[in-house]
């Protein structure tokens, strides 16, 4: 059963699909104009939305428009009586499924919703698939610091308070930054991702604030950046401690006026869009260091959220292991889904996971591929956890420096590093990027 929207000035035409698509047993409205149509998914939300393009007031393709700021999941199907090649070439690629020639029979209506079902299904299905391993792991826990965390942040979704979340790498903070955007007013608006250690500083600054034609080589026309697509949603500024203060001063203006202007422009751009922003550094540590602006680093805290590391909720490990050999079981067509030998369970529960949830979902991955189909073998999961390094000496003298957090990664990247025969697979080891080890690398002299 599909939710579907009609739009139409004209009420014979409204009300007659109307009465088809019910009578296919689909839950359906009417709308006269697209205004009304607006006010109706200010509402509630629909799969299909069937529009006249020439009508009254707003038009058909100004309808879509504002169907795809709002409510991108929802498939639009434009209707006219005065079709172009032009017109259908404009309509396509401003994000309609498809577009209807008047008149048309009843059976394109009937096929048009068959496709319509089998295309929401697909995508919720591939949302499932993706999200799986990490939504459930963050809403179930045993762990009183995971707890707190997740009730914070049901707390602060409501608002429209800048998050600051903090933790390891592979904890989850993008998954828990996805989610207070689901739990928050914003939900039917964009959730926009920009990662900071994937850009160079240059080309990050236009990818957050855009730029105009001619800014700089290879601008040939304007481009909006990742702030204006967030429009009216969350923007999530992952690794934000690697941000250069040039940079961190221009995000600050933001932050306190959501105002900016694109790189080469002057025209002063307002946008209305919540930031949560993420990072595995010790922020202060950076302000006491001069890397990081103090003044932008209590802008962001204005609640912060710590995610605890995977070795801090061993009560959650069975039943986050369980899950994600569900998921992957099923991804990789796997029935029954294989359990862990005794042998593979006193690994898995061994093992101090240093690149946390996103490293145990790895190691299954490969385990579940490399074993046999009934069981998932301690053979199969990889040397790090099957057989981890004894832990270096405890330093003599009472060095406190040497077991600071800066020198214990160090260690532990020159360790991995060691062990890796490429920088990929000791990235994918860290749980980091490629363009972070690198970084890292060159910060500790490695």
């Amino acid at each position: 059963m599909a939710t579907v929207l009609v739009v139409d000035d004209e009420r014979n035409i409204r009300t007659h699909l109307a009465t088809y698509v019910k009578s296919l047993g689909h839950v359906t409205e009417t709308a006269a104009s697209a205004e009304d149509a607006l006010a109706l998914l200010q509402q509630r939300t629909f799969d299909l939305v069937l529009s006249d393009v020439r009508m009254p007031g707003l038009d058909g393709l100004a309808l879509l428009g504002e169907i795809k700021k709002r409510t991108p999941e929802t498939l639009v199907v434009l209707m006219t009586a005065y079709a172009t090649v032009p017109q259908a070439v404009e309509v396509m690629r401003a994000g309609a499924y498809d577009y209807l020639v008047k008149p048309f029979s009843l059976d394109q209506i009937g096929l048009l919703l068959s496709r319509v079902l089998e295309v929401r299904d697909l995508r919720r299905e591939n949302r499932r698939l993706r999200l799986a391993t990490d939504e459930p792991i963050l809403l179930e826990s045993e762990s009183p610091a995971m707890r707190r965390a997740l009730d914070v942040a049901r707390r602060v979704a409501g608002s429209d308070a800048t998050l600051l979340l903090t933790g390891e790498s592979g904890t989850g903070k993008t998954v828990l930054a996805r989610q207070v955007h689901a739990w928050s007013a914003r939900h039917a608006a964009p959730f926009v991702t920009i990662t900071c250690t994937t850009l160079s500083e240059h080309l990050l600054e236009s990818e957050l604030f855009g730029h105009v034609k001619g800014a700089f080589t290879g601008a040939w026309k304007d481009n909006p950046g990742r702030l204006e697509a967030a429009a009216r949603g969350t923007v999530f500024l992952d690794e934000i401690g690697e941000l250069s203060l040039e940079l961190q001063a221009k995000l600050l203006r933001f932050l306190e006026e959501r105002r900016f202007e694109r790189v080469g422009g002057r025209t002063t751009i307002e946008v209305d869009a919540r930031l949560i922003a993420a990072t595995n550094r010790d922020l202060e540590a950076e302000v006491a260091a001069g890397r990081f602006r103090s003044d932008l680093f209590f802008r962001l805290n204005v609640v912060g959220i710590r995610l605890p590391p995977l070795r801090e909720r061993r009560d959650d490990l069975r039943r986050l292991v369980g899950h994600v050999l569900t998921t992957l079981a099923a991804r990789h067509h796997r029935e029954p889904v294989p359990q862990p030998t005794p042998e593979a369970w006193h690994a898995i529960e061994g093992y101090a996971w240093p690149g946390n949830i996103r490293e145990l979902v790895n190691a299954l991955e490969r385990a579940l591929v490399l074993s046999r189909p009934d069981a998932i073998e301690a053979d199969a999961l990889p040397d790090a956890v099957v057989a981890p390094p004894a832990p270096a000496p405890a330093p003599s003298g009472g060095d406190e420096a040497s077991g600071s957090l800066e020198v214990l990664e160090r260690a532990h990247i020159e360790q991995v590093l060691a062990e890796s025969p490429t920088l990929e697979q000791a990235a994918a080891r860290l749980g980091i990027g490629v363009t972070t080890l690198w970084r890292r690398r060159k910060r500790y002299g490695i």
